[in-house]
């Protein structure tokens, strides 16, 4: 008898809304900087970019549901669960500083420099699809205590500690929210058990925050003026005559590929500790094309695995939630009603589901990880921290008119220093994070394991990368003079490494396994 596939199950409530409110608050960010940093007009980022990005999601989210859909019938499984996907977060911040704005601000053409930054996003995506033929093996030589406590890293710090922060800007409703998912999914004795989880944070936040007189009626009606029907449409005039004007800042976009591309390989590896085995080749193919086809549609901003498997399948999510996270911001998308949900429901009832996404990451890796390569875990957080905090301090130094630097509007990285903020520390160990956590991860786990020959490789990589500017510096090129005396320590720690292996040689010493 053939096995009965459900696409819809209760915890895929739940886990749609968390999803799609992940997704969501990349795409206001991406929106509110493109019309409010860069300066393009309203309309065009409504007509052109918003549908695009919103078509890339829901091709990616019904492909990792159908992907998740040929598992649940090849191992005759009922709780698989289908990978999560959205934006990019990293690649908004970077797309946009990097070229959208200092483009617009020449040309004043939203166009043209949208354009530009389509074919940076196809550089993305052709790393992608290179690497798709290379995920299998990458997975089998990186130690897999490194690849989860790097994503780990990440969900600490963008998925778990800005919900938190946004938790505690309205705790009326949020520590609500947070009590019901400590009783609920981490609890073994939940409460009111007949209604799904999701669905009783929702209504029970949304009901304090009304009550309480968080909400407005008046941004309720403000969000309703922006309805209007723009579908995606295919936008392929300009590429050729724009291609020129790409040219300089093609090199930028090999490092966010790369970031990318091992961003989705922690996430596949995640799935697979779940149980749930996906082909690395596919997600990394499937996430290239969405890209691809987003870019047609005229949206430069790629779309990716999200981090969080293992959170929604712990609160029962299958295939449905995939599908319907990624219609709903579709649907908004074409209709410019992004803010309307949030106007509706406070984000601080939905935030803390993120919270316990990351909290569940986080375990994922202690829980699959050998207890005597735990320090590796917290090596691998530091870039993630330090990335964390480069971007808030960037963004508040921006928020006040500054930035670093020596003219008059700018604050000195001295001073910074002098006031105790480490902001060339920050610069050197948060760029490049996705890579460099791995890199460290990799460096730290080799040296427990004392097989040193796997962190000589991994040191000398880091040097290379290092060389070329795709870590520990803001900009791509070679030998730049910030970057050097990084590159002279990863060879140290190589020589180093070496003298180590050279030593377990003569005294005929071997690995560490417990």
């Amino acid at each position: 008898m053939a096995q009965t596939i459900k696409f819809w199950r209760k915890g895929d409530f739940a886990a749609s809304f968390g999803l799609f409110v992940n997704v969501l608050t990349d795409f206001l960010v991406m929106i509110s900087l493109l019309i409010g940093v860069v300066g393009m007009p309203k309309e065009f980022v409504f007509k052109q970019i918003v549908p695009g990005f919103g078509f890339a999601v829901l091709i990616s989210g019904i492909i990792f549901a159908y992907f998740a859909y040929k598992l649940a019938k090849k191992t005759g499984r009922k709780d698989v669960t289908a990978l999560p996907s959205g934006s990019s977060s990293p690649g908004i911040f970077l797309i946009v500083f990097v070229i959208m704005l200092p483009l617009y601000q020449q040309t004043q053409d939203a166009a043209f420099t949208t354009t530009v930054a389509v074919i940076w996003g196809f550089i993305e995506a052709a790393i992608l699809f290179l690497g798709a033929f290379l995920g299998e093996t990458i997975r089998k030589i990186v130690p897999r205590t490194v690849l989860l406590a790097a994503l780990a890293g990440l969900a600490f710090v963008f998925l778990g500690m800005n919900p938190m922060l946004q938790s505690f800007e309205m705790p009326i409703v949020a520590f609500v929210a947070l009590i019901i998912i400590f009783m609920n999914w981490l609890s073994k004795h939940p409460i009111l058990k007949k209604i799904p989880t999701g669905l009783l944070l929702i209504v029970v936040g949304t009901a304090i925050a009304w009550i309480a007189g968080y909400q407005n009626p008046a941004d309720v009606t403000e969000a309703l003026k922006s309805f209007g029907f723009n579908p995606p449409m295919l936008h392929l005039n300009g590429f050729a005559d724009s291609f020129n004007a790409a040219l300089p800042y093609l090199l930028t976009a090999v490092p966010l590929g790369l970031a990318n591309y091992i961003f989705n390989l922690e996430n596949v590896e995640a799935a697979a500790v779940s149980g749930d085995e996906y082909k690395t080749r596919d997600v990394m193919l499937a996430n290239g094309f969405s890209t691809l086809i987003g870019g047609l549609c005229g949206n430069p901003f790629p779309v990716t695995v999200y981090v969080g498997h293992a959170g929604w399948k712990e609160v029962g999510a299958g295939l449905g939630y995939s599908i319907a996270s990624s219609v709903a911001i579709f649907l908004l998308s074409i209709f410019s009603l992004m803010g309307l949900l949030l106007a509706v429901v406070p984000i601080a009832a939905i935030v803390p589901m993120l919270v316990f996404i990351a909290i569940v990451t986080g375990h994922q890796v202690v829980k699959e990880s050998p207890k005597f390569e735990a320090p590796a875990i917290f090596v691998c957080f530091f870039p993630w921290v330090a990335n964390w905090a480069l971007v808030a301090v960037n963004n508040a130094l921006s928020a006040a008119g500054m930035s670093v630097g020596t003219a008059d509007n700018q604050v000195s990285s001295l001073a910074l220093h002098n006031a105790g903020l480490f902001y060339d520390g920050l610069v050197a160990l948060g760029n490049g994070a996705p890579i460099s956590s791995v890199l460290w991860g990799c460096i730290a786990v080799f040296t427990i394991r004392n097989t040193p020959i796997g962190g000589i490789i991994a040191a000398v990589l880091a040097s290379a990368l290092t060389f070329i500017g795709a870590i520990h510096t803001s900009t791509i090129g070679l030998a730049q003079a910030t970057a050097m005396p990084f590159v002279w320590g990863y060879l140290l720690i190589a020589a180093f490494l070496a003298y180590k292996l050279y030593v377990n040689k003569k005294d005929n010493i071997g690995p560490v396994t417990e």
